[in-house]
C-alpha cells in the first residue's frame, strides 16, 4: 500500500502550536469580547479564556513544569478546565486529561504510567486522587506499567486544587499574557487513553497537528461548525470525542461551547439544552437511549439544535429510528479513534444512512482488508485501515502495540467493517468481539439490534461465550423496561424466540441474561470482557 497519501486538508507550519490556533488567533482576529462559554454560572468570552490560560501556564511555570512534562487535568468541565489546558499546551507542556471519577486503583495506574509532574483537581476529588496515587507501592505499580520502579516519583511535584481559597489566590497574582512555546507541529500535545475493554488502557500520544488537521476536515467542512453555533455535549471534555466536539471546533470558529460539571443524565441533559439552547448536541447511543425512553422525553423541546452527533458506541439503527421519530432532529452516526484522534468516517448532514458510518472524513482515507493488508471488495467484512493527517506518534511504551496497529502511515484499528457498493461503510464490530459461530462470522451488533426492536429491551449487548467442547455460541445480555421489569423471568424464552424468527437460527443467544444495568469502561463503553467473564460463571 504505497500508492499516494490523501491531500491533507490543512498543512500547519512547522513552529506550530494549538493554543493559538485554537485561541490566541480569536484574539488577534479581535474576537476577544465574543462568548466563548457558557456555564451555569454565566458566560466567558475569549478574552477571559485566554487570560484565564495565560496564568495557568505562568503557574505551571512556576511549579517546575517544563516543556514535553506531562500535566494531570482531573477537573469537572467548566472554565477551569479549559484555562488549564490552554496553559499547559501554550508553556509546550503535553496534557493527559482524566475522569475525574476514576476508581483508586485506576489512579494509582494512571498516575504511576504517565509519570505526570502535576495534578490539577478540584477539592471533592483531591482526597481520592491523593489516596489513588500512594495506593500502591511504587515497585508493583511500575512494573505493571512497564517503568523501572527505582525511576517512579513517589507523588507530583506538586497538587493543585483549583477551587480552594489560597490556590484562587495564587492564579490570580500571575500575569495575564504569555508567549507561547514555540512548538513543533510533531511535538506531543495531548495523550489520549486507548482500549481498556480488554487490559489497561495505553496512552496515545497525539500531535500539535493531528488537532487542527480533523478540525479542519471534521469540525468545519463536516459538521459546517460557525460563529452562530452553541455546542453541548454528553461526554465531559476529558473524552477526546468531547474535547474535540465540545472546545477545539467551536474555538476554532470563534463559536460557543456550553460547559456543565455534573454528570450528565437525561434531566440534567434536557434541562441544560433548555437553558443553554445548544445548536450541535455531541452525544452518544447510552444517552440517546435514556433520551428517547425517558418518561418526559415527548415535553422536552429540541428545536433549538440543527444536528447532534453520535459516536463512542455503534448506533443501533433501531435506536436511530426512535430518535427521529421522537424528534426529528439530524443525526450524524460516525466513527473515530484516539489512534486517529477523532472521526474519521461519519454521515454528512445531507446525507444519512442510519445503520452506517457514512463516508471517509475528507483527507481520510478507508479501507477494508483481510489479514494479510490485502485490500476486500465491496461487500466483504475486513480489518479497518485508516490513513489521514490525524494519526498518532504511537502508545507511550508499548513497541510491540505500536508496531502492530501503526504500519507507515497507515493505522490499523481492532475494528471489522464492510463497505457496500456507494462506499458508505457499516461496522460490524470490534475483531475480538466478532463471532465465529457455526463457521460463519456473526456481528454482535446485528443481534443486538434485533434486541432493540422487542418492546421489553431498553439496552442489549451480545457475547461469545466457549461452550465446555470449545465452540463459540452468542450469550446475550439485556437492560429490561421498565414495564417489562416485573416480568423478568419470562423475558429469557421470550427474546431467543424473537430473534429466532428474525434472524437466520446461528445467530439466536443460546442465553438470555437480565441485568439492572451493563458494566462499563473508564470511557464509559459496554465492557464486553467482564460481560464475557459474567456469562462464565
Amino acid at each position: 500500500m504505497r500508492d499516494a497519501a490523501p491531500q491533507p486538508i490543512f498543512d500547519p507550519p512547522e513552529r506550530f502550536n494549538i493554543a493559538e490556533y485554537f485561541l490566541g488567533d480569536r484574539i488577534r482576529e479581535g474576537r476577544g469580547g465574543r462568548r466563548a462559554l457558557l456555564t451555569d454560572g454565566g458566560e466567558v468570552t475569549y478574552a477571559e479564556v485566554d487570560a484565564l490560560a495565560n496564568r495557568y501556564g505562568h503557574l505551571l511555570r512556576s511549579a517546575g513544569v517544563r516543556p514535553e512534562e506531562r500535566v494531570l487535568i482531573a477537573l469537572p468541565d467548566g472554565p477551569d478546565f479549559v484555562g488549564a489546558l490552554f496553559g499547559t499546551l501554550r508553556i509546550g507542556a503535553v496534557g493527559v486529561m482524566l475522569n475525574p471519577f476514576l476508581r483508586r486503583d485506576e489512579i494509582s495506574y494512571f498516575f504511576r504510567y504517565t509519570r505526570g509532574a502535576v495534578l490539577l483537581v478540584d477539592s471533592g476529588r483531591a482526597p481520592f486522587f491523593r489516596e489513588g496515587i500512594s495506593a500502591a507501592p511504587a515497585s508493583a505499580a511500575a512494573h505493571e506499567a512497564g517503568i523501572p520502579w527505582d525511576e517512579t516519583p513517589s507523588a507530583p511535584r506538586e497538587t493543585f486544587v483549583v477551587d480552594e481559597p489560597a490556590f484562587a489566590e495564587r492564579l490570580r497574582a500571575q500575569p495575564a499574557t504569555l508567549e507561547p512555546c514555540p512548538t513543533h507541529r510533531d511535538d506531543a500535545a495531548l495523550w489520549l487513553f486507548s482500549g481498556g475493554t480488554t487490559g489497561r488502557p495505553k496512552g496515545v500520544v497525539q500531535t500539535h497537528a493531528s488537532f487542527a488537521n480533523t478540525t479542519e476536515s471534521y469540525g468545519k467542512r463536516v459538521l459546517g461548525l460557525t460563529e452562530d453555533d452553541i455546542t453541548l455535549s454528553v461526554p465531559k471534555l476529558f473524552f477526546g470525542y468531547a474535547t474535540g466536539s465540545n472546545l477545539f471546533f467551536p474555538f476554532a470558529v470563534g463559536a460557543t461551547a456550553a460547559l456543565f460539571p455534573e454528570r450528565c443524565t437525561p434531566d440534567v441533559l434536557f434541562e441544560r439544552i433548555a437553558r443553554f439552547r445548544p445548536t450541535v448536541l455531541v452525544n452518544v447511543p447510552t444517552m440517546i437511549r435514556h433520551m428517547v425512553a425517558h418518561p418526559d422525553a415527548a415535553a422536552s423541546d429540541l428545536s433549538s439544535l440543527r444536528l447532534a452527533t453520535s459516536a463512542g458506541e455503534a448506533l443501533p439503527p433501531e435506536l436511530h429510528r426512535r430518535w427521529r421519530d421522537r424528534w426529528g432532529v439530524t443525526l450524524l452516526d460516525g466513527l473515530g479513534t484516539a489512534e486517529m484522534w477523532h472521526i474519521f468516517l461519519s454521515n454528512r448532514p445531507d446525507e444519512v444512512h442510519p445503520g452506517t458510518l457514512g463516508r471517509a472524513v475528507p483527507g481520510f482515507e478507508v479501507r477494508v482488508c483481510d489479514d494479510e493488508g490485502r485490500e476486500l471488495p465491496d461487500g466483504e467484512v475486513g480489518w479497518l485501515w485508516v490513513r489521514g493527517g490525524s494519526r498518532a506518534l504511537g502508545y507511550w511504551q508499548r513497541a510491540g502495540a505500536t508496531a502492530e496497529a501503526f504500519r507507515g502511515e497507515w493505522y490499523v484499528s481492532g475494528d471489522m467493517i464492510v463497505r457496500d457498493e456507494r462506499g458508505v461503510f457499516r461496522y460490524c464490530g470490534r475483531g475480538d468481539d466478532m463471532l465465529k459461530v457455526k463457521g460463519k462470522w456473526l456481528s454482535p451488533g446485528e443481534v443486538e439490534d434485533c434486541l432493540l426492536q422487542h418492546p421489553a429491551v431498553a439496552e442489549a449487548a451480545v457475547v461469545g461465550v466457549p461452550t465446555p467442547e470449545g465452540l463459540l455460541e452468542p450469550v446475550a445480555w439485556i437492560v429490561p423496561t421498565k414495564p417489562a421489569a416485573a416480568r423478568v423471568g419470562e423475558l429469557a424464552p421470550e427474546l431467543r424466540e424473537f430473534v429466532g424468527s428474525r434472524l437466520s437460527s446461528y445467530k439466536t443467544p443460546a442465553a438470555v441474561h437480565v441485568a439492572a444495568d451493563l458494566p462499563r469502561t473508564h470511557l464509559g463503553k459496554v465492557d464486553r470482557a467482564a460481560l464475557r467473564d459474567r456469562s462464565r460463571t
